[in-house]
């Protein structure tokens, strides 16, 4: 059988090319999921009742749930908790960014993906933000219905999460929260809606990109200090320091100012009316905390706008920082860590408007 030069040639075409889609498909990036628990994890008796349980499904079920990520990386996990994340807690903050902080020094992990419950994860996602040594891809992601339900939103979220994780392109980009085909910068995520799935908004600075079933759009890199170039870190800190939120209301009771200091607070963050403003009482109970050595935040319960200094209230005058655009959740969480570094307050100002 005689066998022409053409022949041959074609099939050590067909063969090299099979030996580049092998390599291919091997070459994929790598990404591990930290699982923490949440509703993306709950589970229901039914699939049509509101009622559920968070944080009962392990980590394992989650990636088999999504076999389609095979397609876009090689995918392992990690159960950190298994907790709805009202539940979340200083303690799982640190345990978290250390096993980030872990996996993202080794050559053999691309991007880092997080499942978390939606209630806290942009406390958590902030909190990483700052604390987390990298330029490569951490994503958190997230569900409002649980895994048993109908149209359950989660297995998507976590395609998607996947697929930003493995984007070259999401390096540098800090921390993201990617739920509902929406990319958000951990720093200006804020959950809007007790219920609705399109929960997950960033009113101030807007999207950071949108991933529809995995194709990634990017519009824009967070503009505040993160990750890498953050100056707080966690390395042998196994607490952070206690910070209270007090929520101002008309003819609100100072006393619980006072109650917060008595209690050990070591920061103090008041969510204001308005311009993060407060009844003269409770300025007088704030006046009492800083004379203590208590740090004392001004934020603002508003859903938008930036609290500006010596507007109503003399900053200067009463020794008090403020917020800028972070809520009164995401301030704590700042608070918390430059609380690590000093208590003066005009450096603690530094901080929040840098961060």
């Amino acid at each position: 059988m005689r066998v022409s030069k053409v022949g041959i040639v074609f099939a050590l075409t067909v063969i090299v090319a099979a030996g580049v889609c092998a390599v291919e498909d091997t070459d994929k990036p790598n990404i591990v999921i930290l699982a923490t628990g949440g509703t993306i994890a709950g589970s229901a008796e039914t699939s049509t009742q509101a009622g559920y349980t968070s944080g009962q499904v392990g980590v394992d079920i989650l990636i088999g749930a999504v076999p389609q990520i095979k397609e876009l990386a090689d995918v392992t996990g990690e159960q950190i908790s298994n907790v709805g994340s009202q539940d979340m807690s200083d303690a799982i903050w640190l345990t978290l960014a250390t096993r980030i902080n872990e996996l993202a020094a080794s050559a053999k992990v691309d991007g880092i993906v997080i499942t978390h419950g939606t209630d806290t994860i942009e406390e958590t996602g902030y909190f990483l933000s700052l604390v987390v040594k990298t330029d490569k891809p951490v994503v958190l992601t997230a569900a409002m219905r649980p895994s048993t339900a109908l149209s359950a939103d989660g297995p998507l979220n976590i395609f998607n999460a996947v697929a930003v994780a493995a984007d070259p392109d999401a390096r540098g980009r800090g921390v993201l929260v990617v739920t509902n085909d929406d990319i958000h910068g951990a720093r200006s995520i804020t959950k809007t809606n007790a219920t609705d799935v399109q929960t997950f908004m960033s009113p101030e600075r807007g999207l950071i990109g949108v991933s529809l079933y995995g194709v990634n759009r990017w519009f824009r890199y967070p503009y505040r200090t993160h990750t890498s170039k953050s100056d707080f870190s966690i390395k042998g800190v196994k607490s952070l320091p206690r910070v209270d939120v007090i929520y101002i209301t008309a003819d609100v009771s100072p006393d619980l100012i006072d109650c917060a200091v008595a209690k050990g607070a070591k920061g103090i963050v008041t969510a204001g009316v308005g311009n993060g403003n407060m009844t003269g009482p409770a300025l007088e109970a704030v006046e009492r905390a800083i004379a203590k050595g208590v740090v004392v935040v001004r934020a603002t319960r508003v859903p938008s706008g930036s609290v500006g200094r010596n507007v109503e209230v003399n900053d200067d005058e009463v020794g008090t920082a403020v917020s800028g655009e972070l809520s009164p959740a995401k301030a704590r969480v700042l608070l918390k860590l430059a609380l690590l570094k000093t208590k003066q307050t005009e450096q603690i100002q530094k901080y929040f408007d840098l961060y």
